[in-house]
Parts: structure tokens; C-alpha cells; sequence
């Protein structure tokens, strides 16, 4: 299991970098479309 883990130091931070902006473009979209569906019920 821990073969699967790179020892590059620069490959590991792309990949929380990745994984950062994969986590944060949820959350973008998540309330992005709860806030369209707030608005269309008129509150």
C-alpha cells in the first residue's frame, strides 16, 4: 500500500493542490445551486 505513495515531494503537493481544488469546486458548485434553488422558490 505505501509503494502507492510517491516520494517526490513536488508530485505530492500537485496532488493535494488537485485535491484542493477539486474539494473547493464543489463546495462552489454544491452552493452555487442551493442558493439558485432558494432563490426560485422566492425566498
Amino acid at each position: 500500500m505505501l509503494d502507492l505513495i510517491p516520494d517526490d515531494p513536488v508530485i505530492i503537493a500537485v496532488v493535494l493542490i488537485l485535491l484542493s481544488l477539486v474539494f473547493f469546486s464543489y463546495l462552489l458548485l454544491r452552493r452555487t445551486v442551493l442558493e439558485f434553488r432558494d432563490g426560485m422558490r422566492g425566498r
